[in-house]
């Protein structure tokens, strides 16, 4: 009988260094699930694997749960239990991971390789903390409230502008250009590998302070009358994403959320504008529109009509710009193409059979 392999031990999120961005967005989806989750991009060899399973460690008793790219739907929401229904019971639901991952970190690696429908149950149920399943003739419903932490890699894809907005928060991760920086990450890598348990115990009373400060901001974020805030902050946020030009409301509600949880952790009797503009950029980066990122101040006046005659491209919109205020990146000039003289067609039947075969008169 063969014995289960132990986990290795969970590098130390106190011990995290050179990603500022991605320690706040962690920490801030952890004090308040229901942000949405975070989607972190970067590429490879930027902790961010490390990270997430350093977060679940903070949560007392989470558990950390890994979403793999081959699972299937019924494996993530849960389905009818086959081997109790064949038994002659009832009928009986068979928990997901979605169920799995109550309480703690859902870990998702390469999450814009997934298929839509995954993703589209995944941010459900992140985002409302409920997870509904309607098939094989049942109906069923139970609590999933979790962090949900996705990755991925730009240059292998992206996900489709519906499915990036549900994510509550996003941080683009960078490569270490600091000489010294670089140094000091790779020493403790070092010798956390060399002895982890010797490595945990150096930051353990930092990880208990962690750990204890996302239990209080949780208890504050839980209570409704805490925490308020005034017209400065809702202007705040409204000119905010007005300015990024970004769809709907979704992002300035995971605003407001999100400058919450960051005074709650920060222990402040009240949401700032302050809070707003630390969080901003975690909510704005992937719903920011690309005009509105380059859009000077003023509206530039309309370009006068060309002169030219039609047909040489220069009356065309410039790419990008197709007259309804979308870009459109792949658009292309048209360009002239030349008449190139055929030969006429011929009849498949000469004209002379064609006489000799009519009917004479009578």
């Amino acid at each position: 009988m063969t014995t289960a392999a132990p986990m290795p031990l969970p590098f130390p999120f106190a011990a995290i260094a050179g990603q500022p961005q991605l320690r706040q967005a962690l920490l801030l989806a952890a004090v308040d699930p229901g942000l949405g989750g975070v989607l972190i991009e970067g590429p490879r060899g930027t902790a961010k694997t490390t990270a997430a399973r350093a977060l679940a460690e903070l949560l007392p008793g989470a558990p950390f749960v890994t979403l793999p790219l081959g699972a299937s739907l019924e494996s993530l929401v849960g389905t009818l239990d086959l081997g109790h229904a064949l038994a002659g019971h009832e009928l009986k639901f068979a928990p997901g991971l979605l169920a799995r991952a109550h309480g703690g970190v859902l870990y998702v690696d390469e999450i814009n390789l997934l298929p839509d429908a995954l993703i589209d149950s995944l941010l459900d149920a992140a985002a409302s903390g409920v997870n509904v399943v309607e098939r094989d003739g049942i109906s069923h419903r139970h609590v999933a409230r979790f962090v949900l932490v996705g990755t991925m890699n730009p240059e292998e894809g992206t996900l489709r502008p519906q499915l990036l907005d549900r994510f509550g928060l996003c941080v683009h991760l960078r490569n270490i250009e600091d000489a010294a920086e670089r140094q000091a990450i790779v020493r403790a890598r070092l010798a956390f590998d060399v002895d982890p348990q010797g490595f945990r115990a150096t930051h353990a009373q930092a990880e208990a302070e962690l750990a204890a400060a996302l239990v209080r901001a949780r208890a504050v974020v839980a209570d409704a009358s805490a925490l308020p805030y005034g017209d400065a902050v809702h202007e705040a946020v409204g000119a905010l994403c007005i300015e990024a030009g970004v769809d709907g409301l979704r992002a300035d509600l995971v605003m407001l959320r999100s400058a919450r949880a960051l005074a709650a952790w920060d222990g402040a009797v009240a949401i700032t504008t302050d809070h707003v503009q630390r969080v901003a950029e975690a909510v704005l980066l992937h719903r920011r529109k690309p005009e509105a990122a380059s859009a000077p101040s003023a509206v530039a006046p309309a370009p006068a009509p060309s002169s030219r005659p039609a047909g040489n491209g220069s009356n065309h919109s410039p790419a990008g710009n197709d007259g309804t205020g979308e870009q459109d990146w792949g658009a292309m000039p048209p360009e002239p193409v030349g008449i190139e003289r055929v030969k006429p067609l011929r009849p498949l039947i000469p004209s002379q059979t064609l006489s000799q075969a009519a009917p004479k008169k009578a």
